[in-house]
């Protein structure tokens, strides 16, 4: 008679959290496709949180100027960011796809 597999159970999220932000080198296509979307996802959050603070730093700094250099500074940082969002939506839907389709390569060479 064999015993089952005890196999680990999948991290929690704040353990993901902390991988991610570790960066450690990991095969994404092998565990959870909803983990592995997370590991990738979160270093581009992070960066979009401090391009925003970033813009508040700016505006600070600016503001010393006058309201029209404010202004400015804000219309730009608007265009920025939403042009910035754009591309993660993209990077994210490109990284979505690609998992997706490789697993999916995975899956048919072991049927084979």
């Amino acid at each position: 008679m064999t015993t089952p597999v005890q196999s680990e159970p999948p991290p929690g999220f704040r353990a993901s959290i902390r991988e991610a932000l570790r960066g450690s080198h990991q095969d994404y296509t092998a565990g959870s496709l909803n983990r592995s979307i997370l590991l990738l996802a979160i270093p581009m959050v992070l960066e979009l949180v401090l391009e925003s603070l970033f813009a508040v730093v700016d505006v600070f700094w600016v503001g010393r100027l006058g309201a029209d250099a404010v202004a400015t500074v804000g219309l730009t940082e608007s265009i920025q960011q939403g042009a910035f969002l754009a591309v993660v939506i993209a990077e994210c839907s490109i990284a979505a796809a690609s998992l997706v389709l490789f697993r999916h390569g995975r899956w048919k060479s072991r049927r084979i």
